[in-house]
């Protein structure tokens, strides 16, 4: 409830300040921003995160396809009986369990680290060409 509370109270107070500060001052800030967002150091880390995404973010996918698989091989199999095959499926899953918390780790750490850096390269940024 405080949590609620608080934001009710954030956004009023966001909307009383940024009507007091009219339009005019809304398009400065605008324009301000938009000159450190094209400064090519900023788009410089934008593209190193760009770049990030598509390559490390691929790594949970691909567990989870093999995971997929593992599984399927398992319940597909031609020994034993179903209930065998539903066994080995399980048992692949479970198995596997640790392989995909892996991943989601990894990943997670990774966007954690490239999102830091790309921050860390825009403010960088800013300070030198934004003055």
């Amino acid at each position: 409830m405080r949590g609620k509370v608080g934001l009710v109270i954030g956004i009023g107070v966001g909307y009383v300040l940024g009507t007091r500060a009219g339009r005019e001052r809304y398009e400065q800030i605008k324009t301000q921003a938009l000159k450190v967002w094209n400064l090519d150091p900023v788009q410089d880390q934008v593209d190193k995160v760009k770049d990030f995404a598509k390559s490390s973010a691929m790594a949970l996918p691909k567990t989870l396809w093999n995971t997929a698989v593992k599984v399927t091989k398992a319940a597909s199999g031609d020994r034993g009986t179903a209930g065998d095959r539903l066994d080995a499926a399980i048992e692949a899953g479970k198995d596997s369990v640790d392989d995909v918390a892996s991943a989601a780790g990894t990943t997670k750490k990774a966007v954690k680290k490239a999102a830091d850096d790309a921050i860390d390269g825009v403010a960088d940024a800013a300070g030198r060409g934004g003055s």
